[in-house]
């Protein structure tokens, strides 16, 4: 699966009440949480947003309590991959239940700015910054977990099956 798409460049310890403030977590359309997406950090995210485009961060992405609604409201909000030098342990596990994308690539990370374009092939871990013609290697997921996030999510794949 081939993913394209712009920049949204994020430091360490991104957490989720920084992904979606808990004040806004008494709404229950995700379509009207997601318009809350980033905000506390990046206060343009959601008018600069587009489908297809990728989160980049640092260490520790997805920190804090364990919420569903944080890579919920990602996903929601248009973005297609997020890329970390590493991730929470529980958004991790949150990411691939709701079907989104992520990668752990350190070496990537470090050469990646806001704005750049990125293809990446999540199924053989290949990650291309266009703008700057250089590409990385990291570890994919195993064809099973691919299977769930290109499903949509752990409950679309049981549903599937």
């Amino acid at each position: 699966m081939i993913i394209s798409g712009k920049v949204f460049r994020y430091g360490d310890n991104v957490d989720t009440d920084v992904i979606i403030p808990a004040r806004y977590l008494n709404i229950s359309d995700l379509n009207e949480l997601s318009l809350h997406c980033m905000e506390d950090i990046d206060k343009d995210f959601i008018k600069e947003v587009s489908k297809g485009d990728i989160i980049v961060a640092n260490k520790n992405f997805g920190c804090g309590s364990s919420r569903e609604h944080a890579p919920l409201v990602i996903k929601n909000s248009g973005i297609s991959l997020v890329i970390a030098k590493s991730f929470a342990r529980i958004f991790y596990r949150n990411a691939i239940n709701t079907g989104l994308a992520i990668l752990e690539c350190p070496e990537a990370v470090d050469f990646i700015t806001k704005g750049d374009i990125l293809n990446v092939d999540i199924s053989t871990g290949k990650i291309l910054i266009v703008n700057k013609n250089k590409t990385f290697l990291c570890t994919p997921f195993p064809i099973f977990i691919e299977k769930i996030i290109s499903s949509g999510g752990l409950m679309n794949t049981i549903r599937r099956d």
